[in-house]
Order: structure tokens, then sequence, then C-alpha cells
């Protein structure tokens, strides 16, 4: 019952007490007047509260950063009588807004709210709440909603990025080339073609089955270009609106980019990540990206190990690995530490700072040790 209902009840207890005290129609007039406005508003708000329906749709279950969503929400009850508004709470990143429905019977009706995909990550958008009230305003009654909570997906949105190099200048190509074949790898043999190299011939095999037989070798993979991504907590949007979400969002999509670069020409991209929700993506073609980008929106992005120790972790990959890219918002020692390590067991090595301040006078002197040892270091200023 509503402020007003209780006001209405003593009106209708004080006409009711008059009236059986003193006798007078009139105040019997009111206290039954009263009383069959009450049993009105109480059948008609329980009615339309128990023949409520609601339910929630969103246009677009994935959006890029950037562009727009809506959410349809329809409701309707099924009281033939006069009901007044129905009045939901829409909740979409942890923000309110009431949705409002007429009290027009049987009939659906549908609100479009829009959703402004402003950062990347997973976003519970729908009805928190839904109340029916009587034309009266003298009672107000929850709606039991089911659980059909939708959820929008913001991905990141890639960039245009400059390709990273591979070992000491190489692209790719020439390294792959000085290892068509791995001679300690056989696979198979085959018989002897015209042009083979003698050195090919597996003797001992050809001499048992008396014809000239040939070894075949694995054919290696290209190398690996391995992206580094710093999933912990973003550092340095402490005094910024939004800052930590648009450096994280600076994060996923120049990750996003370097993939795309990369695996637009068929090159391997590995890209562990070892945050709060521990997972690996690995690929060599472009259709892989969309599942890139579905899984850093859905990384938290804290709470995950500390990036100098993945620096170090990853050292067991540098053999298989022909570039590799570092994604961070934090530079000191332990970070250049490890990216100096990686460097020297060979691979090309860019480092990509994601910061507000990329001339801040803390960042150069490991600017300054990175570039000498041949670490190309790139800044990316969130947007």
């Amino acid at each position: 019952m509503t402020g007003r209902g209780w006001a209405a009840l003593a009106v209708l207890a004080t006409a009711a007490v008059s009236a059986l005290s003193l006798g007078n129609a009139l105040y019997l007039y009111i206290a039954l007047l009263l009383a069959l406005i009450f049993a009105y508003a109480l059948i008609t708000c329980l009615w339309a509260r128990l023949t409520a329906q609601c339910g929630q749709q969103l246009t677009s279950a994935t959006v890029s950063r950037g562009e727009r969503a809506s959410l349809a929400v329809y409701a309707r009850h099924r009281c033939p009588l006069p009901v007044s508004v129905m009045r939901g709470v829409f909740v979409y990143n942890g923000q309110e807004q009431e949705c409002v429905f007429s009290g027009r019977r049987i009939r659906t009706q549908e609100r479009r709210l829009p959703l402004d995909a402003r950062h990347v990550g997973i976003y519970w958008a729908g009805l928190k709440a839904l109340s029916v009230s009587d034309i009266f305003g003298l009672f107000r009654f929850r709606v039991p909603l089911k659980s059909n909570a939708s959820f929008l997906t913001v991905l990141p949105r890639p960039f245009d990025i400059e390709k990273p190099g591979m070992n000491l200048g190489d692209d790719g190509s020439a390294a792959l080339a000085r290892t068509q074949e791995d001679y300690n790898a056989p696979e198979d043999v085959r018989a002897y073609q015209q042009g083979d190299a003698m050195k090919r011939i597996h003797w001992k095999l050809s001499s048992r089955k008396r014809e000239l037989l040939v070894r075949r070798f694995e054919t290696p993979a290209p190398p690996d270009t391995l992206i580094l991504l710093d999933c912990d907590d973003p550092v340095g949007g402490e005094n910024v609106n939004e800052g930590r979400e648009n450096l994280r969002d600076a994060l996923c999509e120049t990750a996003v980019a370097v993939a795309r670069m990369q695996m637009e020409d068929g090159s391997p991209v590995r890209l562990p990540m070892y945050g709060k929700r521990a997972n690996e993506f690995s690929s060599d073609h472009a259709e892989g990206l969309a599942l890139l980008q579905e899984m850093l929106a859905a990384q938290p992005f804290g709470g995950g190990e500390d990036f100098a120790r993945v620096l170090n972790l990853e050292l067991r990959r540098m053999r298989r690995t022909g570039a590799a890219v570092i994604i961070t918002t934090r530079l000191d020692a332990q970070v250049v530490e490890g990216v100096i390590h990686i460097r020297r067991m060979g691979p090309s090595v860019r480092l990509y700072l994601v910061t507000y301040a990329p001339e801040a006078p803390e960042y150069q002197p490991c600017v300054a040790r990175l570039q000498h040892h041949l670490v190309e270091v790139c800044y990316v200023t969130p947007a």
C-alpha cells in the first residue's frame, strides 16, 4: 500500500467511526464510497499483477566499441478494468533508469531503450523490477520477473598499426625458407624422383626394398608472433574520468590490431592471458579475430599474475617466436628486465606503452634502456 493508500484508509476509518458514533448518514456514505474505491483499487491491482507479463530482447548481442545497441522491453496485463501505469526499473552498466508503460489493458506495449557501447566488456542489461498500481494510486505491487538476463558484449575495435618485424628485420619468409624441412625429424619415405638430393636417399631401406627411396621430412610451421598482454589492473588513469576503462579499451584494441595485422598474412599468433580468467588464443587466419575480440571482452583485467613474472614465464616460447609484442600500462625496472631477457633470446621485440603521459620523466630511463637493447618502444594514448 502506498502513502496515499494509508491516508485514504485513515479517512475511511474516521468516517466509519463518525457514522457509528454520531449516526450521521453523510459519514456513512463517505465510508461506503471509500470502501468501494479501496475494493476496486485492490481488485484491479491484484488482477493486473497476477496476469502481468514482461520480457526483453537485445537488438544485437554483440557490438563494437563506439556503436549503439538497444534493448526492447515489452509488458502487458490481462485486467479488463482500467489500471494505472506499470513502472519498470531498467539497469545497464550499473546505472538505473525508469521506463513507464501505460495502463492500457490487454495490448502489449514495447519500449526501446538505447545502450551506449562506450567501453569494452560484457554488460548485463534488462529490467531489475516492475510494478503495477491502480488508477487511484492506493496500491502498488511488484511483478515477479523471470530470469531472462540479456548480456551485451562490447568488442574492441582494432586500428591500423605498422607491421611488427621478425628476427633481426626478417619478416618471417627468410626464416621459413631456411627451415623448409627439418632434417632431424624424418616423417616418411617416398620413391626417388629425378633431381632429389643424394643425401636424402635412405640407403639401408633402399637396399632392402631394392629400389631408391627418399626420406621426407616435416615442414615446420612459420615462426609465431607472441603477444604478451598485461591483464593486471591498469595503472595511470586514476585522475582521469573513466580512466581505467579507457586504458582497458586501449590495451584490448592494441592487441587486436597487432593480431589482425599478423593473421591477415597467415602468420601464426599466440596471445596468452594471465588475468583473473586465464586463457590463451592461438590462430593463423583472420577468421579467428572474432574469437580473440570475445576473449578480450570477457577478460576482467585484474587479479591476475604480476606482469614481470609473466614475461619470465614466457621465455620458454622464444625458440618458436619470431617477434614478441608486449602491451602494458606499467613500465618499471622489473618489466624492463623481463623485456630485455626476451630480446636476448633472439626475437625482435616491440613494446606498446599505454599511458596518458608518454613524456613522464619516470619513463625516460626505462625507455632509454630498452632502446639500448634494440627494443622498439611505441606509445598508445587512450581515447
